[in-house]
C-alpha cells in the first residue's frame, strides 16, 4: 500500500515537473521532475535489490539459535547461516522463505 502511494506521488511529481518546465517555470519544474525521478528509481531499485532469491545450490545452511516473532504477521521466523559465504537467510519456522512474496 505504501509502495503504491509512493509510486503515485512519484508519477505526480514527474508530471508536475514536466508541465511546469514546459510552461517556462525553469528550475522549479526541473526540481519537481528530478525529485519524482529519484523517488521512482528508489522504489524500483528497492524491489529489485531486496528480493528474496533461492539459496545457492552449494550453500550449507545451518540453523542458528536466533528466532523471533514477526511483529506484522505474528509468525515465528528462524535464521539460517552459511558459514562458507557468511550469508544469512530468514525462514518461517515451517521452512517457508521470509518475507513472503506479494
Amino acid at each position: 500500500m505504501l509502495r503504491g502511494a509512493l509510486l503515485i506521488i512519484a508519477c505526480l511529481l514527474i508530471a508536475a515537473g514536466v508541465l511546469v518546465f514546459a510552461l517556462g517555470g525553469g528550475a522549479a519544474g526541473f526540481g519537481a521532475l528530478l525529485a519524482g525521478l529519484v523517488l521512482l528509481l528508489g522504489i524500483l531499485f528497492e524491489r529489485w535489490r531486496y528480493r528474496n532469491e533461492p539459496p545457492p545450490a552449494n550453500a550449507r545452511w545451518q540453523k542458528t539459535s536466533e528466532r523471533f516473532t514477526d511483529p506484522q504477521s505474528g509468525r515465528v521466523v528462524e535464521v539460517l547461516y552459511d558459514p562458507q559465504s557468511g550469508e544469512r537467510r530468514y525462514v518461517e519456522a515451517d521452512g517457508t522463505p521470509w518475507p513472503p512474496h506479494p
